[in-house]
């Protein structure tokens, strides 16, 4: 069995709904879970908000002192905090299941994942790089930002079930329970940077360039994104950069796409993470990508007919408001020894 998840609030619920109808549409056999990051006794959904697809709900999944993790983080850092959390439990609650894998909510699943199906046989993890060519300018994201944030991408990530991954994920955990901070002098960047380690640390971890996965603002300088006659998406690699390589013009299929940074509320904005591309000229002096306005207007559609307008009322149970966590914050700091903290406080 193998089993798909996704994490979020319910404010993110009609990404994770329009994850969950994807997957049901390409790959049915996957067990699909929605890890929810809020309490839906407090929410009181009306019955056309409640998802079909079985909800778990991170206080009962047995974090140790997850009190104090909703102190230390704000939405975006406990929602990835939990994540290998909800994969130990996952392994731990579903024992038949030989693989699992993580989507963010807010990707969609275009193809049978057969070619992922078959590396988890083999691989323990599955990672896929934010890039597999240079970028070709200084506009955001170049490569000083993927060192920021990160090598692989974190919104997705596919594990067997078996004692490398475990391992893995263990490790994984040890980590985020304090340093899943966005905090880039730090050097962390929530759950992202960590995972550099995983193919040093860990054998048998395949890092995946197939360019339909993952497709994102972050690497469409090398995909183009088109429909055959049959409207299925398919990706050609690009050749925009002064890089040369073999596989230029090489023509897959499109397995999915994540939508990170989107709004629907400003359709005509690919991400509000990205200056590299608009979808069409608008006097912004912008590389234009009408290839993906059409995937756009899709998702857009899907998450409107998701009741996204009504979950994005909905604030996650808890977050503390910015004011808070940044009084936690610094009494935390104070609370350090002192050479801890002036160690701190000179990395910032």
């Amino acid at each position: 069995m193998t089993l798909a998840f996704t994490i979020c609030s319910i404010n993110y619920l009609a990404q994770a709904r329009t994850l969950g109808d994807s997957l049901r549409q390409t790959n049915p056999d996957y067990q699909y879970i929605i890890g929810l990051v809020d309490k839906l006794s407090e929410a009181n959904l009306p019955a056309e908000l409640m998802p079909v697809y079985p909800m778990l709900e991170v206080d009962k999944i047995g974090i140790p002192d997850f009190a104090a993790m909703c102190d230390r983080y704000d939405i975006t850092e406990l929602n990835t905090a939990v994540k290998p959390f909800f994969i130990d439990y996952l392994y731990n609650a579903y024992p038949d299941a030989t693989e699992v894998i993580y989507f963010d909510p807010d990707i969609i699943v275009f193809k049978p994942l057969e070619q992922l199906n078959k590396a988890l046989k083999t691989y323990s993890l599955v990672l896929t790089p934010h890039t597999c060519s240079p970028t070709p300018d200084w506009e955001r994201p170049n490569e000083q930002h993927h060192l920021n944030t990160g090598i692989f991408n974190l919104g997705f990530i596919g594990l067997r079930n078996d004692a490398t991954a475990r391992s893995f994920v263990n490790w994984w955990k040890d980590r985020l329970v304090y340093e899943c901070r966005i905090d880039l002098c730090a050097g962390l960047f929530v759950d992202q940077h960590w995972v550099n380690f995983a193919p040093v640390y860990y054998d048998n971890v395949l890092i995946d360039q197939h360019k339909g996965y993952n497709v994102a603002y972050w690497n469409l300088h090398e995909r183009y994104l088109s429909q055959n006659d049959a409207g299925q998406w398919q990706v050609t690699s690009l050749n925009d950069t002064v890089y040369q390589n073999d596989e230029l013009n090489v023509v897959e299929p499109l397995q999915f796409f994540h939508y990170s940074g989107y709004n629907p509320e400003r359709p005509n904005e690919i991400s509000k993470y990205q200056t590299r591309y608009v979808f069409a000229d608008s006097g912004q002096q912008k590389k234009e990508r009408p290839d993906t306005k059409p995937l756009f207007d899709l998702y857009r559609e899907r998450l409107l007919a998701n009741h996204n307008d009504q979950y994005r009322q909905y604030p996650c149970v808890y977050i503390k408001p910015p004011v808070v966590l940044r009084y936690l914050r610094v009494r935390k700091l104070l609370k350090t020894p002192f050479n801890r903290a002036i160690a701190l406080l000179e990395s910032r």
